[in-house]
């Protein structure tokens, strides 16, 4: 998994144990995702199916692509569809992803990038390996996360962020026990590159065996754990939790997490992705690939869409 790292963990900033009067959050439940096909038959695991809504909020889905080695024509993506009235965050740890949008946005993301879509008022995009992996296969591994996007700001102009893994913030424990990588959002006054409407943290962790991270937290935001491989346990009363599960966290001022001693060898460590913002806490209108605030907003959605007011396909 060769998302950005540093050979020596001790060179990076440490993050503070929790205080005397920090509570730690406690686990709410712990689920196992489904797998399933998505686009054009990539395999993909829901993380957070089965999670309620209110929950989630201001989340509304989550996939892990892969983890898949692709032989020579396998490689799979998407065709192009509409957006509109959320962003759309996809975070690449092996392989390599092209995206183009109707709004002139794009690019190449690999091995710890993002992109960072802000679908707004709408626009049509597409996602797919890139000719050169289609010929050759390999390894294929990243996530898709929606993000929700206040009333205020779901018919705003649409924004592209192209966040390289070199810009990520790199933070570690005091035992330098585990590499935290802060993608957006603000971890122990460190900050991430990406920008967002909804305030809202992001981090990629690997927690090496028998190690503990304790993440602080921002107090206003709900807390969600997807394990992307290996094994380990989450919160105060140590529940399990392995690759492909998800655990809801309740309140308080920082998360647990800790590796098993022993991994599998092609899991040598426990790779988590914890993700928190500050709930919307509006109604909610979801119809395919729009998330509105009722269901006329869906259907005017629609309906523009079928007008062409997304744009057109880029060369079309």
């Amino acid at each position: 998994m060769p998302a950005i790292t540093v050979d020596d963990l001790t060179v990076l900033p440490r993050l503070s144990s929790p205080g005397l009067g920090d509570q730690p959050r406690p686990v709410w439940s712990v689920t196992t995702a489904p797998q399933g096909y998505e686009g054009e038959g990539f395999p993909v695991r829901r993380a957070f199916a089965g999670i309620d809504l209110r929950q989630l909020d201001p989340f509304i889905m989550m996939d892990q692509m892969g983890e898949v080695e692709y032989a020579p024509g396998e490689p799979k993506g998407t065709s192009w569809h509409p957006h509109r009235g959320f962003e759309t965050v996809t975070y690449i740890m092996d392989g390599t992803f092209d995206h183009q949008d109707s709004h002139g946005g794009g690019g190449t993301i690999t091995n710890g990038d993002t992109q960072w879509m802000t679908a707004g008022s709408g626009l049509l995009h597409i996602e797919a390996p890139p000719e050169s992996l289609v010929q050759s296969g390999g390894l294929f591994h990243g996530l898709q996360l929606w993000v929700n996007l206040p009333r205020a700001a779901k018919m705003s102009a649409p924004r592209y962020q192209d966040l390289r893994s070199t810009d990520v913030a790199l933070l570690t424990t005091p035992d330098a026990g585990a590499l935290v990588r802060v993608i957006a959002g603000s971890v122990g006054g460190h900050d991430g590159p990406g920008a967002t409407y909804t305030p809202m943290t992001m981090v990629h962790a690997s927690i090496e065996p028998g190690a503990r991270l304790e993440l602080p937290w921002t107090v206003e935001f709900n807390a969600l754990v997807y394990a992307l491989s290996g094994r380990g346990t989450v919160g105060v009363d140590d529940r399990p939790i392995a690759a492909g599960q998800a655990a809801v966290m309740g309140a308080g001022d920082y998360l647990g997490l800790a590796a098993a001693g022993s991994q599998e060898s092609r899991s040598p460590a426990l790779e988590v992705v914890v993700i928190g913002g500050q709930p919307i806490r509006e109604p909610l209108a979801w119809a395919g690939p729009f998330v509105m605030n009722s269901k006329d907003e869906v259907l005017a959605a629609y309906q523009d869409f079928q007008r062409g007011a997304f744009g057109h396909p880029v060369g079309a």
